[in-house]
């Protein structure tokens, strides 16, 4: 008789029990099945299907241009891949703001037609009404404070958010604003590492940092970052593992080389 060890998926549940314990939450971007495989495999606790898949792997400049359909695409493909992590989407721009009846049905789609576990939505107050209706149908949500990439144009430059005492207060009311609205989480982005414990620290729902200092109960990147598979691109937040840009690079050098010498196939590799 074979022992199947059980896979414990990580819940909503599960995340909320680990701020309260003081366990760090882990999480990482995914947009494919080969990706998400290892990454689950390796045991993150959330793997986010990030709109950053409009920079990474369609090579726009912003996140705006990437679509609903498009985002499904990449959530199914993820979701084939996980057994154990929690999946987060990224509702993309104008698929929910200023219009909570297309924000819900959004984030069905997603959910439907992609078999995630929950969505994520940039800004605070002005969202309010979009994530209740989306909550209220039984949807997960993450809510996205502090540098929103969805409002770079609004913002006109990537720097640090919240320095200042008006945009810090608002950023700590939002934050109490998500919670009671039932959202489960809350990703913190490129605010002072002080505002992060203080906003970690005031909300019973966990906050997951990118760019926000230690003290959130969690912290995700880019994994394509995280990874060195894009080039040139090292914020101060960033900590890259390895540079496989530059060991992939090689390896397409050697096979060129390879196949230039006649030297591949040799004759074990034919048939």
């Amino acid at each position: 008789m074979s022992v199947h060890k059980e896979i414990k998926r990580i819940t909503t549940h599960i995340l909320q029990e680990m701020k309260q314990r003081g366990e760090k939450i882990s999480m990482l971007t995914a947009y494919d099945y080969s990706m998400a495989t290892i990454l689950d495999d390796a045991g993150l606790d959330v793997l986010l299907v990030g709109d950053s898949a409009s920079n990474v792997m369609a090579g726009h400049e912003t996140t705006l241009p990437i679509t609903l359909d498009q985002m499904i695409y990449h959530a199914a493909s993820v979701i084939r891949a996980v057994k154990r992590a929690f999946v987060v989407v990224d509702l993309p721009f104008g698929s929910y703001q200023g219009n909570s009846k297309e924000a819900l049905n959004s984030a069905i789609r997603i959910m439907k037609e992609s078999g995630a576990h929950g969505v994520k939505l940039e800004g605070g107050e002005e969202i309010i009404e979009s994530v209740q209706r989306i909550i209220t149908a039984g949807i997960p949500v993450m809510g996205h404070l502090g540098l929103t990439p969805q409002s770079i144009y609004k913002f006109g430059t990537y720097t640090v958010r919240a320095k200042e005492e008006e945009e810090a207060n608002k950023l700590k009311t939002d934050a109490i604003a998500l919670q009671n609205a039932g959202c489960f989480a809350v990703v913190l982005e490129k605010i002072p590492a002080s505002l992060g414990k203080i906003v970690s620290e005031s909300i019973q729902i966990p906050t997951i940092g990118i760019g926000a200092g230690p003290d959130c109960d969690g912290q995700v990147l880019v994994v394509n970052d995280m990874i060195g598979l894009t080039k040139g691109f090292k914020p101060r937040f960033l900590r890259q593992y390895i540079n496989l840009y530059d060991e992939i690079l090689g390896a397409a050098q050697s096979y060129i080389r390879d196949v230039k010498a006649n030297d591949f196939p040799n004759e074990k590799e034919q048939y």
